[in-house]
């Protein structure tokens, strides 16, 4: 049985990335979290619009606050979770749909050089897909040597993880209400895929 906890080796990450960047995906193969703060502040430009998507990888990173603490950016989450949702819900779904720059996560990231995505809200799906340039830290152990594997890696590790975290944090269950699945970039240079060669977030 797979063990979705573990760092995949060096051969699984290499083989991710050359399918990867073979799709059409930017990818840098970091050693860390602090490699990888340190190329996000090399690859957005200071005063663009940025949305960090609600992902522990980013949070416990650091990165997130990076983004949305620093100053340095016009920082698209503090805005939105200032505005009353019933009253601005469109404008608030216009902001995280097409910033210039979203950052976060995906569930998983297979050796063919597939991305798989899932949210509860929905709210980092347009962007991802298309809306904005894209940056995403992913950990080793969210490599996975196949579509079906990764499928697997979202529905039986990673969303148990975040529905706990979902209850414990806002007191309601999360679910996997819309998925993304990126099989090729068809504009070379849009998402940067930054992988590390730690484990880190679901």
């Amino acid at each position: 049985m797979t063990v979705f906890t573990e760092p995949a080796s060096t051969e699984c990450l290499q083989r991710a990335a050359a399918a990867l960047s073979a799709n059409g995906f930017a990818v840098e193969l970091l050693d860390g979290v602090a490699d990888a703060r340190a190329r996000i502040e090399a690859l957005i430009p200071a005063g663009a619009s940025v949305f960090t998507s609600a992902s522990e990888t980013t949070r416990l990173s650091g990165i997130e606050a990076d983004i949305n603490a620093s100053g340095r950016y016009e920082a698209v989450k503090p805005r939105i979770l200032s505005m009353d949702r019933a009253a601005r819900g469109d404008e608030i779904r216009r902001l995280t749909a097409c910033p210039d720059y979203v950052v976060g996560s995906v569930a998983a990231v297979t050796e063919t050089g597939s991305v798989v995505i899932a949210s509860g809200s929905g709210s980092q799906i347009p962007s991802y897909g298309g809306g904005a340039r894209a940056v995403w830290i992913v950990g080793a152990q969210k490599v996975v040597p196949d579509l079906n594997t990764a499928l697997r890696r979202l529905e039986e590790h990673a969303f148990p993880l975040e529905n706990t975290r979902s209850l414990n944090v806002y007191g309601v269950p999360s679910a996997i209400n819309r998925m993304l699945v990126l099989n090729r970039e068809p504009f070379p240079g849009r998402v940067t895929v930054l992988l590390l060669r730690e484990a880190i977030g679901f």
